[in-house]
């Protein structure tokens, strides 16, 4: 009886979405409703941007239903990114600076995004070191991941 008083509670759907993102998947139930406490709900109907490239970045996004889609370029000369589905995140690099965005993103079906906001990071690690250490840890991970997908397979060298 007392190790059923012990278990924790099951987590809400919106809180194994979290869970279930590289993101946040470091994260203990506790740490995790602290953070979804301080994430922001927007809804986007299929076509509309969620951001546009050299927008100022203020926030973070991560996909909880539905789809968005990153491109980069302007005029006819875009070019496709990336199709980001429930779990995956986008636009990491606001909550690290100001930098004005390096690519657009847009609904391409009736979507529910989580934001992040970067005054709400910033706030996280200064109150809870422990929750800002294992979410940058895990930005930085993310990054270098996309970083090595951008440059592409090492190139084969020989050697003399």
């Amino acid at each position: 009886m007392i190790l059923g008083l012990l278990k924790s509670p099951p987590m809400s759907p919106r809180l194994l979405r979290l869970k279930n993102s590289a993101l946040f998947g470091s994260l203990k139930p506790l740490e995790l409703k602290i953070v979804d406490g301080l994430m922001h709900e927007r809804r986007y109907l299929p076509g509309e941007i969620v951001f546009d490239e050299g927008d100022e970045g203020q926030a973070l996004y991560l996909v909880m239903n539905g789809r968005v889609a990153i491109h980069r370029g302007s005029g006819g000369e875009r070019q496709h990114v990336a199709d980001l589905g429930p779990g995956n995140f986008f636009g990491e690099l606001a909550l690290l600076n100001d930098a004005p965005r390096n690519a657009q993103a847009r609904a391409t079906e009736d979507s529910e995004l989580a934001v992040f906001f970067r005054a709400d990071f910033l706030s996280l690690m200064e109150t809870d070191a422990v929750i800002g250490y294992k979410i940058s840890l895990a930005l930085a991970r993310q990054m270098a991941q996309r970083l090595g997908e951008w440059k592409g397979p090492p190139e084969l060298v020989e050697t003399p």
